[in-house]
């Protein structure tokens, strides 16, 4: 067996399939540090970005690697999304496994060994629809090596011009990538992409919204570029939740690839939004339920999630049921309550829930969801089927 082989096995064989419980449970009876998701603000959430858009005249094209869960991203294609996104080739083929039918996947390829996963995917799924980006000729040329005659593969050249990660800054390359694309039958030029994802968190909200709108104005070379040579440009993809509300008045754009606004986390709800100074737009549907399990002195108590529950790249955990008690992490198993005057109703043997620090690397973390329903008891858990596909 190759390793190409062995890897999508894998990914393939991965449950997605939601597991309902034989009697729904109270959070308390979870086995803590538990994600635990409401599904029904959850689904207001996912309702409420479809409407705006829609009203707007936008798509939207959601990213998977916020919620690495297929049955998630089938309830969003549902609900109008014009396909979602993989930040990964091996996100993407567990989408696929899980009948995810339209999918693009947002990083450049540009080693065989991926080249030759991709095709492969192609070719046991060839009623999907796969994009890719590319943003060199030296990736491009990886991909003629390594996709077969008979496939059929969209391109969209990745755009950069401040962030510094992934896209070009050159529009002659944007030309040539679209010339060799046009000269291949396996590819067609499907558009372009620019996510400018250094701008999200912006605190400011006139800053953010100002350093967004002038970021997709200096695209107009590129796509001047394109219609004097005649060409169309089907796909115009990017923003995310953090431009959500500004991105709609791009005219070029056509769907935008918001994340975390199915979720929400502390990261972004401590941002400033357009009529406020928290970004409350949409509501908490994610939090970890953390139990209490010891009480070293009368001011701290300890809780049993630290670093391998939430991911610590940014802020603390925020538990809003217990205003004015702070986080602090105490290792990979353990974080430590700091109890203020007066706020000694927390007690040993309790659970509480904690809005993640930021929200896709947590769901990294573990291997359900625990789906809260509107009775207040949870009924089932989802499997993270994507947990773990970093390449």
């Amino acid at each position: 067996m190759t390793a190409t082989d062995l890897m999508l096995q894998q990914l393939g064989g991965r449950d997605s399939a939601p597991i309902e419980l034989d009697q729904p449970v109270a959070i308390e009876q979870l086995p803590t540090p538990a994600l635990v998701l409401d599904r029904k603000l959850m689904l207001s959430n996912m309702e409420k970005m479809a409407a705006h858009l829609d009203a707007h005249g936008k798509g939207f094209r959601p990213h998977s690697k916020t919620h690495k869960c297929p049955t998630i991203a089938k309830l969003q294609m549902r609900l109008g999304a014009v396909g979602i996104c993989a930040a990964k080739v091996s996100e993407a083929a567990v989408m696929l496994a899980g009948g995810v039918n339209a999918i693009l996947i947002t990083s450049p390829v540009a080693t065989v060994s991926k080249a030759r996963v991709l095709n492969r995917m192609l070719e046991q799924h060839p009623e999907h629809q796969l994009w890719l980006v590319v943003d060199s000729v030296s990736g491009l040329q990886v991909l003629q090596q390594s996709i077969g005659a008979d496939q059929r593969l969209g391109l969209l050249v990745d755009i950069d011009l401040t962030m510094g990660r992934t896209g070009t800054r050159e529009v002659d390359t944007m030309l040539q990538l679209v010339d060799q694309i046009g000269d291949d039958q396996r590819f067609y030029f499907a558009g372009i992409q620019h996510y400018a994802g250094h701008l999200m968190h912006i605190a400011e909200y006139s800053k953010r919204r100002d350093k967004s709108l002038a970021s997709w104005s200096r695209l107009e070379a590129f796509f001047q570029a394109l219609e004097q040579r005649g060409m169309d440009c089907p796909i115009v993809t990017g923003g995310g939740t953090g431009t959500y509300d500004v991105d709609v008045a791009v005219e070029r754009i056509t769907d935008l690839q918001v994340g975390s606004y199915i979720f929400m986390d502390e990261e972004y709800r401590a941002l400033a939004s357009a009529g406020d100074d928290r970004f409350e737009d949409f509501d908490l549907a994610l939090t970890v339920a953390c139990s209490t399990i010891s009480q070293p002195n009368a001011k701290t108590i300890t809780v049993d999630g630290g670093y391998k529950a939430f991911a610590s790249d940014s802020v603390n955990p925020v538990c809003d049921e217990l205003p004015g008690v702070e986080f602090r992490f105490a290792g990979d198993e353990h974080g430590v309550l700091l109890l203020g005057d007066g706020q000694q109703e927390v007690q040993l043997g309790q659970v509480h829930r904690f809005a993640t620090p930021h929200c896709d690397p947590t769901v990294n973390l573990h291997d359900y969801y625990w789906i809260l329903e509107p009775d207040g008891l949870v009924h089932s858990c989802w499997p993270i089927s994507g947990r773990g596909c970093s390449w």
